[in-house]
């Protein structure tokens, strides 16, 4: 069979990684109309990281079409075009923007049309090279959906799949059903009772939209007729406001609760107190908005207590901060006689079913906004008389059952209160109501009486109805994750946290019981608005599907595009934590879905994670994570379409060693290695910043920081074999080249490193092995220590374009940075380096005096340094003066520096990133920030440069 001829992908040389980052991370604290709004995923790809990744997946890079872009110069500017529309795509703003969105797939057909030219005669041509349909996409680890749903939206059939059923769901959700019933109007009477809305246009997704919000809010209603009674209002009364004047205004009033926050309590230890059980507080802090203090305050009275709520700074802050939590080692103090409640008397009550529960305080709305009371015993004992119908006994295991299963929590069920689950389970249940209701009125609205069901491809009312309930049992689900009680009340933002803060179940001691039938955070008519909301902005455009299989052994019909997100070695556990949302969803949606709800929990044995406690053995569990990675991805070779790159995201922690510092297999080294026995070569990795420093789960851990996409080819069959010495020879020719190109692409020094595997994996890949002196093959790890090796040595190597005095500098600022040495020692330095301290000291970038001598700091350097008048210029001076230009003026100081500095300022660049690298591993974070700053910065700097819109900056002396 004849070869493919694939010309290289713009992915394959270079990407605007900062804008992709920045955008990415943005994404993050974006809510309104987010599909992650839709339903809860662990570790979702951002939306503008995926669709950047697909778009320069599939679009040539200018270097592969001389043909069009004959000269280097001509390449690198239509680069930076192809770089100027990714840096649109990518933001938020523009995901709905058609005519953008349009401007991207017609650069994707222009690239598919030179495939199709190409490969005209090739023996597959008519199946794989079809110049009048883009090929599809397929995600095999599809989870939160984010790559199917840009691959469509950028204009190709979306294909998903995945082992966990709540993750098919969810795609299917937002590729398949939208698609299927695009352009419809609602069927609700309401709407249909309205002329001017049944004659407008509705466009994509907006009729079921409003058919999601009309059902929704007859459930809401319906609920708030069966159960209302467990959720009274709150009345305001004198005695309320007796030392409260916030009160006075409201007292006769009915407020709406909010929350109701409770302590768990357990029975004193201290044998005098034995028979009262006393509260577990993690704090008494309500709200710490400034202005807007309040606070619960126990009161007690002989061998009892209750509480009351103060408004205001609290006497004793730090009091009212801890609760009656009293540290580490003794988890509480009993409120009581203050003697210590160690965690193993805690668990021992939890597991003797002896943990109870203690209302602290009542949040309710008020008429200029939130409302602290203390707690009123009808409410406590309308709480305790919710008698549930049922109750999910789906046992917890693996990250779920962790943190609470030593407290006596073993079931699903016992993750809420009694009156949570009459809640849930009353909306589960009005789910398939809503859906008969929606058939009926389908069925009027002129809808065909097809009986065929939304899982076979049904398009009628039957079909439609069950589309409307998947989102109906979405709304159910994200209001779980505010009514159990493992949800905490957030002092800082006045409002419920949700279960999953992090990638595990925590244990939760005060807890806040949300109102499912008002309207707040975790309430159901919250929860469906959110879901209005994202319906909104799902493209419409072309068919989806989405359907469970084991990646491991399904079969990808070949020619397919394929990005994909797999499981992160050991680090989430999606299984064990998604069973949360399955036991609802199998409640309201089991009728719809059969098939998908199959089981009473989420598969577990066959998914791709390495979890010891399932395999005997962290050993065990590798083994099974490897063999299983490589299994699942040689398919992906094998089926993928030849003319395109595989993107594969990797996730991996910043640090990975054992406790006592040794270094340790790391899952990084495990997931490439899986990917090089699958068959594959690999051509690039990009470091994706995606994730938000002030995450629960980021904060002062370990934890996920980064994403790495790695862009592979099918290797070869006949690749040769190399030994050591050829590999590094190779290494040390091309590595170099391809550090400048990311340079040149602007890719900030903090990546710069992690980018540059990229180039030294697609020489280690490329062969079918690579030996060492002895036959041994040479590992992973080493390549990986050669390829680091090999660039800092062509950082290095860079310097021969510095100058002497700055050569010299880079030595100094290696062993001292802008700390004082000995004169001997910069003196000796000098003559190795063909310089002088006194022609250091004269072109103004040291201090020598009484026998020490140091480099000037940005700050010190004179305010009006001018590098054309400078007699002794150096590339040392003309950072530095770059950074204080920037940190002090900005840009536009910046960029007028770099106007005089002319051709010089692309050595000032590389001496940028050489000093980054160099801080970087050193630790020295201030200094690595301005550098990194600094070519961060670079792109605008030179644009106003060039445009000569930086005025010149008026001399002070």
């Amino acid at each position: 069979m004849s070869e493919v001829r694939s010309r290289k992908k713009l992915i394959e040389v270079a990407l605007p990684l900062e804008a992709v980052n920045a955008a990415s991370a943005r994404e993050k604290s974006i809510r309104h109309g987010h599909p992650s709004t839709l339903h809860l995923w662990w570790a979702r790809r951002p939306l503008a990281s995926a669709r950047a990744v697909i778009f320069a997946q599939m679009v040539d890079d200018p270097s592969a079409c001389p043909e069009e872009f004959p000269t280097e110069e001509a390449q690198a500017r239509e680069r930076e075009r192809l770089f100027r529309l990714i840096e649109k795509l990518v933001q938020w703003e523009n995901t709905t923007n058609e005519a953008l969105l349009e401007e991207a797939r017609q650069e994707i057909w222009k690239s598919w049309q030179r495939a199709c030219r190409d490969n005209a005669h090739h023996p597959r041509a008519e199946e794989l090279f079809n110049p009048k349909r883009l090929p599809a996409f397929h995600d095999p680890f599809a989870g939160g959906g984010s790559l199917p749903l840009e691959a469509q939206r950028l204009g190709l059939e979306a294909y998903a799949s995945d082992l966990n059923p709540v993750a098919v769901l969810i795609n299917k959700a937002m590729i398949e059903i939208p698609p299927r019933f695009a352009n419809r109007p609602p069927v609700n009477p309401e709407a249909r009772a309205k002329k001017a809305l049944m004659e407008r246009e509705w466009k994509g997704a907006q009729g079921l939209a409003e058919d999601v919000r009309y059902y929704g809010r007859w459930m809401r209603d319906e609920a708030e007729r069966r159960i209302g009674h467990l959720y009274p209002k709150v009345k305001i009364t004198p005695e309320m406001a007796q030392d409260r004047p916030d009160l006075k205004p409201l007292v006769g009033q009915e407020l709406t609760v909010i929350a109701w926050i409770w302590a768990r309590t357990v029975r004193s230890p201290n044998p005098a107190f034995a028979h009262v059980e006393v509260p577990l507080a993690s704090t008494f802090m309500l709200s710490t908005k400034p202005g807007k203090e309040a606070y619960v305050e126990p009161v007690i009275e002989g061998d009892s207590y209750r509480f009351t709520v103060k408004v205001g700074k609290p006497k004793d802050p730090e009091a009212a901060k801890l609760g009656t939590s009293a540290g580490k080692r003794s988890a509480f103090r009993c409120l009581l006689s203050g003697v210590p409640i160690p965690y193993d008397y805690i668990r021992a009550e939890g597991r003797a079913g002896r943990m109870g529960a203690r209302l602290m305080a009542i949040v309710a709305e008020g008429p200029k906004g939130r409302v602290y009371l203390p707690p009123v015993p009808e409410h406590e004992e309308i709480a305790r008389q919710a008698s549930p119908i049922w109750k999910p006994d789906t046992q917890l295991h693996g990250k779920s059952r962790v943190n609470v299963s030593i407290y006596g929590i073993e079931t699903y069920g016992d993750l809420f209160t009694p009156r949570q689950l009459v809640s849930l389970t009353t909306f589960a249940d009005l789910v398939g109501e809503a859906m008969e209701r929606v058939r009926q009125d389908a069925l009027a609205a002129g809808l065909p009486d097809d009986d065929t069901p939304l899982r076979e491809g049904g398009t009628g009312a039957r079909a439609y109805a069950e589309a409307v309930g998947v989102y109906l049992g979405f709304a159910v689900d994200k209001m779980s994750d505010r009514n159990s009680a493992i949800c905490g009340w957030d002092s800082s933002r006045d409002s419920i946290r949700g279960v999953f803060g992090r990638q595990a179940i925590p244990m939760v001691w005060d807890f806040a019981e949300s109102n499912s039938v008002g309207g707040n955070a975790g309430s159901f008519e919250n929860a469906l608005e959110q879901i209005q909301q994202v319906l909104g902005h799902l493209p419409s455009l072309l068919p989806g599907v989405s359907k469970q299989a084991d990646a491991q052994n399904q079969t990808v019909s070949a020619g397919k595009i394929i990005s994909t997100d797999p499981p992160y070695y050991d680090n989430i556990g999606y299984a064990d934590l998604s069973d949360f949302f399955y036991v609802w969803l199998r409640r309201s949606l089991r009728s719809v879905f059969p098939d998908l709800f199959a089981t009473v929990a989420v598969p577990k044995a066959e998914e791709l994670v390495a979890t010891p406690y399932r395999h005997g053995s962290k050993d065990k569990a590798e083994q099974f994570f490897l063999e299983g990675m490589t299994k699942a991805l040689a398919r992906l070779a094998e089926q993928a379409h030849p003319a395109f790159p595989v993107t594969i995201y990797y996730a991996f922690k910043q640090s990975e060693s054992e406790g006592n510092g040794e270094a340790r297999r790391t899952g990084w080294e495990t997931f490439l290695e899986a990917v090089i026995r699958a068959g594959f070569s690999i051509t690039g990795t990009w470091p994706m910043r995606t994730e938000l420093s002030n995450r629960m789960v980021g904060k002062d851990t370990n934890a996920l920081a980064s994403s790495i996409v790695l862009v592979c080819r099918k290797r070869p069959e006949n690749a040769p074999t190399a030994t050591r010495r050829e590999f590094l020879s190779a290494l040390k020719e091309e590595l170099p080249k391809a550090l400048r190109l990311l340079q040149a692409g602007n890719i900030a020094p903090v990546d710069l490193a992690q980018a540059a595997i990229g180039p030294g994996m697609a020489v280690y890949t490329r062969y079918a092995g690579v030996l060492d002196a002895e036959g041994n093959p040479v590992t992973v790890r080493e390549a990986l220590a050669l390829i680091n090796q090999v660039l800092d040595e062509a950082l290095a190597e860079q310097e021969g374009d510095f100058d002497p005095d700055t050569r010299w500098a880079l030595a100094w600022f290696e062993q001292f940075g802008f700390g004082e040495g000995e004169f001997g020692v910069a003196e000796t330095l000098s003559k190795a380096k063909n310089t002088s301290v006194e022609g250091l000291v004269e072109a103004g970038i040291l201090e020598s005096r009484r026998g020490k001598v140091r480099l000037l700091k940005p700050e010190e350097l004179p305010g009006d340094w001018d590098p054309v008048r400078d007699g002794r210029f150096t590339y040392w001076e003309a950072v530095h003066q770059l950074v204080r230009r920037l940190e002090t003026g900005g840009e536009m100081a910046a960029a007028d520096l770099l106007a005089k500095l002319g051709s010089r300022g692309d050595t000032a660049r590389e001496l940028a990133y050489r000093l980054y690298a160099l801080c970087e591993r050193k630790g020295w974070s201030k200094e690595a920030l301005s550098y990194n700053a600094l070519v961060q910065s670079w792109p605008e700097i030179a644009r106003l440069s060039q445009e000569g819109k930086a005025p010149a900056q008026t001399e002070l002396f």
